[in-house]
């Protein structure tokens, strides 16, 4: 399932897109052909890999990527663009190609996780649509990660709706799934994106009665014993004791969201034991992140409810993508070769040139992330690069649970130290690999000699 939306989405683009593309229309470069690439330079401190989540919802949005008259409007008002680039603009569509990694995929730093290759025009308008979405949604898919392996296996439902904005919300919901969690509470998410849901009541519905007691009895009645109680609005001891006379030892769950939780875990399992409530299980939520997850492996945990630490990527909300142009053609002629250009600035160099990406296999391991600028090399091992646009047209789109199942194998291809939460560097080194940094491989097939590719960067330095 897609987004559930019409709205245009021309508009999540930062200014300086439109300035770009009116001055190349001007001076005559906006035509030439060029090839942008997202990647992080590194990973948030200490994390061992990332998770790649949005492709789905760029490529929805991307089909809403278009201005109608009020948008020109509101452009040429500002004096943002003028008159020749709103005529240029009125008929925007997207013709050119996009390839990426796919969704639940896992990356590393260097790793080109979306290819665009269309003309300067075209792809530089995408940035910041790109940028946001993919920021966003991989972050969070790393940090639910994390949790996933933490968890071991016990259930997570994603409870952040409240700690991010109202648009966020879905979004987050649908990385989490990505990477392991079972279920959400938001509603949305699970409308929009066929993700199963999960809650029950909250504080406030104990407060409302006259009583616990009073409380539990309405929620069994009116949802049945397999429902979840609450159990910590006063005194959790006595309330799953109420909890179990009210709901009999078929009550289905009770939840736990304050306090010493290992040991609370520990205590309320033996009463329930004790109580003959033997098939009760015990979800606690409360400030969770992986390093509290993993603090409760010993405890007897079926399931746990994560908030803020998951809509803000625990500690990393952004997983520091660029989008950066790394070749162009020489002019607007579309059999001009493409020359790969490079950023030297401090602390921020890029490498030119066209890029493919291949992870090397031994004995079901990951060893290497060859990132190389020619796309075929003679090491074991899979390509990551799969085909999202052709064309203009968007050929990617795939259900989300391929995605999750994606990210299992993903994971489990990645050295044991990958799983680990402890600080460390990336599970799998990115090495570059195939000089020249350089490619002029375009929708046609075509391809410049690696002699011409020598020769156009001795004249470019």
């Amino acid at each position: 399932m897609g987004e559930m939306s019409d709205e245009l989405t021309a508009l999540y683009t930062d200014q300086y897109e439109f300035t770009m593309l009116r001055s190349a229309l001007a001076d005559g470069t906006a035509h030439r052909r060029a090839v942008f690439e997202v990647f992080a330079r590194r990973l948030p401190d200490g994390r061992r890999y990332g998770v790649v989540a949005g492709i789905g919802r760029l490529l929805d949005a991307l089909e809403r990527f278009r201005l109608d008259d009020d948008s020109l409007a509101f452009l040429l008002d500002r004096g943002v663009i003028d008159e020749p680039t709103a005529e240029w603009l009125a008929s925007y569509r997207f013709t050119g190609d996009i390839w990426g990694y796919a969704e639940g995929e896992c990356y590393f730093p260097g790793s080109p996780i979306l290819v665009v290759e269309s003309t300067f025009a075209e792809a530089v308008l995408l940035e910041t649509l790109t940028l946001s979405i993919l920021n966003h949604d991989s972050a969070i898919a790393s940090a639910a990660s994390r949790m996933a392996t933490a968890a071991g296996g016990r259930a997570l439902i994603e409870m952040g709706s409240r700690r991010t904005h109202e648009a966020a919300a879905p979004a987050a919901a649908r990385a989490a799934y990505i990477a392991g969690f079972t279920s959400t509470s938001n509603l949305l998410a699970g409308r929009r994106y066929g993700i199963p849901t999960a809650g029950t009541s909250a504080h406030a519905f104990v407060l409302l009665h006259d009583s616990e007691r009073d409380a539990f009895r309405a929620q069994i009645e009116t949802l049945g014993r397999g429902t979840t109680l609450l159990v910590d609005t006063f005194d959790v001891r006595e309330a799953v004791r109420t909890a179990v006379e009210v709901a009999g030892p078929g009550l289905g769950a009770i939840r736990i969201d304050s306090g010493d939780l290992p040991a609370l875990a520990h205590e309320v399992r033996a009463e329930l034991d004790r109580l003959g409530a033997t098939g009760t299980q015990i979800l606690v939520s409360g400030d969770l992140n992986e390093h509290a997850i993993a603090a409760l492996a010993a405890a007897p945990v079926d399931a746990y409810g994560v908030g803020t630490a998951l809509v803000t990527g625990s500690g990393a909300p952004t997983a520091e993508l660029v989008y950066k142009l790394v070749a162009r053609s020489t002019s607007d002629d579309p059999s001009a070769p493409l020359i790969g250009v490079a950023k030297a600035s401090t602390g921020k160099p890029t490498h030119k040139g066209r890029k493919w990406a291949h992870r090397v296999i031994e004995d079901g391991v990951a060893v290497a992330e060859v990132v190389t600028t020619w796309p075929d090399i003679d090491r074991p091992g899979r390509p990551l690069l799969v085909p999202l646009v052709q064309r203009g047209d968007i050929v990617g789109r795939e259900p989300l649970e391929m995605a999750r199942e994606r990210h299992v194998r993903s994971l489990a291809e990645l050295p044991p130290a990958a799983r680990q939460l402890s600080w460390g560097e990336p599970a799998v080194p990115t090495e570059y690999n195939g000089a020249p940094a350089y490619s002029a491989d375009g929708p046609d097939g075509r391809r410049a000699t690696a002699v011409e590719a020598e020769r156009t960067d001795e004249r470019r330095t």
